[in-house]
């Protein structure tokens, strides 16, 4: 450091410098995969989500991974609402402003637009139980990033196991892109059955998308395509 950049910090109260560059707090952490630290025995892979045999397990796994900067900003982490026992299983992108509050997924202005999508085929919150790809909200309500999304695929896949849902819905793009193996857009995934591969051998989850109510608040238009969607789902839980 030149003398001239040392007489200024000290003119603001700088004693000592740490680093040349700026440290950014928010910047994501590499860690990956996750190292589980819940009771369980602490080995680096995700094979130790297999070990997590329920939810309460998950929940305190996810509660105490540190490898997401995303922890450090949010006020609550986001696990789920909802009935375990459902068939069908909800998987939003990640929490919003009032999610973050609340500590619950969809409780906001579009949690109640879908509570109401899917009161109109006859299913409740206790029909449904509802998780995010992230637990955390991201600064913002940003978009998760392909980073975020990776690092915790592991625990939103051992979360699908857990509950062993009839059949899953995916809320929005975002939740497109972290489980299926696809470069289509949500407008060309939305009502179509999928089956999706889970990390049990042989295993599948019949998966079908649908648009986030966010995107139906700003484009109330899609909500006819929406309600194709629910009749799909209807028929697919009567057969």
């Amino acid at each position: 450091m030149n003398y001239k950049n040392k007489m200024i910090l000290e003119s603001i109260g700088v004693d000592a410098v740490v680093s040349q560059t700026p440290l950014n707090r928010f910047e994501e952490s590499k860690v990956m995969p996750p190292v589980i630290n819940s009771g369980i025995k602490k080995t680096e892979g995700t094979q130790n989500l297999n070990h997590i045999n329920s939810l309460a397990e998950l929940r305190e796994a996810m509660a105490a991974f540190d490898g997401c900067s995303l922890k450090k900003t949010a006020m609550n982490m986001v696990f789920s609402d909802g009935n375990p026992q459902a068939k069908v299983m909800l998987i939003g992108e990640a929490p919003g402003a009032d999610e973050d509050r609340q500590g619950k997924p969809f409780v906001g202005q579009s949690g109640q637009l879908l509570r109401r999508i899917f009161g109109f085929i006859g299913l409740t919150i206790d029909d449904l139980y509802i998780t995010n790809v992230l637990p955390y909200r991201p600064p913002g309500n940003r978009q998760p990033t392909p980073i975020e999304i990776t690092m915790f695929r592991p625990f939103l896949e051992r979360h699908i196991e857990l509950i062993n849902p009839a059949c899953l819905i995916l809320v929005g793009g975002t939740s497109c892109k972290a489980l299926l193996d696809t470069k289509e857009g949500i407008t060309q995934l939305r009502g179509r059955w999928f089956d999706m591969p889970l990390s049990s051998p042989d295993k599948t989850v019949k998966t079908m998308a649908t648009y986030h109510p966010a995107y139906l608040l700003r484009s109330p238009l899609r909500k006819r395509e929406v309600w194709q969607d629910m009749l799909t789902l209807k028929d697919f839980i009567k057969a």
